[in-house]
Formats: C-alpha cells, sequence, structure tokens
C-alpha cells in the first residue's frame, strides 16, 4: 500500500495547519514545497519567486518535490504532503503548456486519495510567502479539482471544520481502505 498522502487544494484553504497537527499525532510530514523556495528566495537574491518569475519556481517546486518523494518512499507509516509534485507540475503545465504533469505524475504516485483543502474565505490571508489574491486561490483550486481525477486519484474534500477533526476526518478515511 502506498502511504504517501497528498494534501492539496485551495490556497489559504488551512494545508499547513492540518499538517501540522497530523504532525503532532506522530506522523511524518513534508512541508510545501513552494514556502521552502520562498523563505530560500527571500533570503537571498530572490530570482525564483512566484511573483517573479513563475516558470523558475515552478521548476524549482518541481524537484523539490521529486526529492521529497524519493526520500519518503522508504518511510513506515503515514506521510502527508503538503502539496506535492502534481501541483508543481499543474501550476507549470498551466503556465506555459509543457506537457509535463502525465509522465512525472506517472513516475511519483501517491496514495490513491488525494485530500483537497476547498476555498475557504473565512481563514484565508496573504503573507510575506502567499501573496496573490483569494480569486486566484480558488482558480487554482479548480485546476488541481479536475488534475487529480483525471491522473487517476480518487480526491476526498475535506469538511471546513476544526483543525483536529479534519485530521481525524483524513486517517478515518485512510484506514478505511
Amino acid at each position: 500500500m502506498n502511504r504517501l498522502v497528498l494534501i492539496s487544494g485551495c490556497s489559504g484553504g488551512g494545508k499547513s495547519t492540518l499538517l501540522a497537527e497530523l504532525g503532532r499525532r506522530g506522523h511524518a510530514i513534508i512541508e510545501e514545497p513552494g514556502r521552502r523556495i520562498v523563505k530560500q528566495e527571500l533570503e537571498g537574491d530572490g530570482a525564483a519567486l512566484p511573483w517573479i518569475d513563475m516558470a523558475a519556481f515552478a521548476r524549482r517546486a518541481i524537484e523539490m518535490a521529486a526529492a521529497d518523494h524519493a526520500a519518503a518512499r522508504g518511510q513506515v507509516g503515514w506521510t502527508f504532503f503538503d502539496r506535492g509534485l502534481i501541483d508543481a507540475a499543474s501550476a507549470l503545465q498551466h503556465l506555459n503548456g509543457e506537457p509535463i504533469l502525465e509522465k512525472l505524475s506517472g513516475f511519483h504516485r501517491y496514495n490513491t486519495k488525494v485530500f483537497l483543502t476547498p476555498p475557504w474565505p473565512e481563514i484565508y490571508v496573504t503573507d510575506p510567502e502567499r501573496r496573490h489574491g483569494f480569486d486566484e486561490a480558488v482558480a487554482e483550486y479548480d485546476r488541481l479539482a479536475t488534475i487529480y481525477p483525471a491522473l487517476g486519484y480518487d480526491v476526498v474534500t475535506l469538511p471546513k471544520i476544526a483543525v483536529a477533526e479534519r485530521a481525524d476526518f483524513i486517517l478515518d478515511r485512510l484506514e478505511a481502505k
């Protein structure tokens, strides 16, 4: 059984908070590649930032997500990813039409159940690493909600409930296989 689980969906939908809760419960977690890249770029010259060079940013996110996937394959137990390779490849393909998504997703499979955080305007905020608006976040969510099923994943939309209940929801769905 593939125990590499993607949590994707709307930017600002509570993914990072949910991952922190799963980590507190003892599960392995992988922080979002995009946030790690933005932090690194802001500390340095800042060329591969989504608001400066989205293509460079997406390519770095693909490399980082592929490395994260490879490193996690040998772990025991559930490993939860805050976004992953498909999100990054989807962004690049949407940007420049490069047909990269299907090829990459075939080599780096995750658990068949992918959990999506829906748009949730009540908790959406911008910050130094998330500078885009809510409408842009919703458009990205809509793309991902179409892409994952097209790649053979079973999409489970997370309910808008407290973080502990969301974590329980995910773990219950994974154990019910």
